[in-house]
C-alpha cells in the first residue's frame, strides 16, 4: 500500500502532460515542492469540472466504505459495551473517524461486478490524475539490527513527472479525526493500485500504484468511457521503475 510519495515537479510540466487548464484552482498557489506527501494532506490533482480541467490541492484519503464504518463503530461498541457504558450506535456511527482510504484496488467484485462503493465515482466527472516524482514502499527487511524503511522508486535518478490514475470526491462529510468531529464539504482523493511489477515487487508484493507516462494514457482516464478506463488498472512492464533512495520519509532529487 502506497502511503507517501513525493512531487517536485511544477505547473509548466503538469500542463505540457495533461494539456491547458481552464482555471487553476486558488489554493494550488505556486505549486512548492512536496517531497513528502502523507494522507490527509493536501495534494495536487488535475480534475475534470464542467469549465474544463483544474489543478486544485485536495486532501489524500477517499470516503472508506459504509461497511468498514459500520464494523469500526461496532468493535467500539463492544468495548463500550464491556465497560458497562451506554451505547447510543447511531450517534456512534455518524462520528465513527474515517481516516480515508489512500489507495483502491477492487474497483470490480471478483465476480466481474463493479463495486458498489467505488462505481459510483467512476464517471469522468470524479476522475482525476495526480502528479507524483517518486513513491515509497515500506521495506520490512533487517539489516544492521534496523528495518530499512521507506524505500523510494521513480523512473530514474532525475525523478521525471508521471501520473497515478486517480479519483475525487467533493462536499464529503464526516469525521476525520475526532478531535476535529463532523466536518463538511470536504474535497478528497486517492488513486488506483494494481499488481506490481518485478521492482515494486522486490519490496511490497501486493500492490503498486496505476501509473500513467504517456498524454494518451492521462486523456484515456480522463474522458472515455469506463470499461475503457478501466483497462488502465495494470502494472508498469517488468523493469520499469528504480530505486532512488532508502531509509527517509521524504524524497528530492
Amino acid at each position: 500500500m502506497c502511503n507517501l510519495y513525493s512531487h517536485t515537479s511544477n505547473i509548466e510540466s503538469i500542463r505540457r502532460m495533461v494539456g491547458d487548464f481552464k482555471r487553476i484552482h486558488d489554493n494550488v498557489g505556486n505549486l512548492e515542492p512536496q517531497p513528502g506527501i502523507f494522507p490527509d494532506y493536501p495534494a495536487p490533482i488535475v480534475r475534470n469540472t464542467p469549465e474544463g480541467r483544474e489543478l486544485a490541492k485536495v486532501r489524500w484519503g477517499l470516503p472508506s466504505s459504509q461497511k468498514a464504518l459500520y464494523d469500526a463503530a461496532s468493535r467500539r461498541a463492544d468495548k463500550l459495551r464491556e465497560k458497562g457504558k451506554p451505547v447510543d450506535f447511531d450517534k456512534l456511527l455518524k462520528m465513527e473517524p474515517d481516516s480515508g482510504t489512500t489507495n483502491v484496488r477492487n474497483i470490480k467484485t471478483a465476480a466481474g461486478r463493479w463495486n458498489q462503493h467505488w462505481n459510483r465515482w467512476m464517471g469522468v466527472e470524479n476522475r482525476c490524475v495526480v502528479p507524483f516524482t517518486s513513491f515509497s514502499e515500506f521495506d520490512n527487511t533487517v539489516e544492521n539490527g534496523q528495518k530499512k524503511g521507506d524505500t523510494w522508486f521513480a523512473f530514474d535518478e532525475s525523478r521525471p513527472l508521471a501520473f497515478f490514475a486517480g479519483i475525487w470526491v467533493g462536499g464529503w462529510e464526516g469525521v476525520r479525526k475526532i478531535k476535529l468531529g463532523l466536518e463538511k464539504d470536504m474535497e478528497l482523493f486517492g488513486f488506483l493500485t494494481c499488481e506490481p511489477n518485478d521492482v515494486v515487487g522486490s519490496i511490497h508484493m501486493k500492490a503498486m500504484p496505476v501509473i500513467l507516462t504517456e498524454p494518451e494514457e492521462i486523456e484515456t482516464w480522463l474522458t472515455a468511457p469506463k470499461e475503457d478506463a478501466i483497462a488502465l488498472q495494470r502494472p508498469l512492464p517488468d523493469g520499469v521503475l528504480e530505486i532512488v533512495s532508502v531509509g527517509k520519509k521524504s524524497d528530492q532529487a
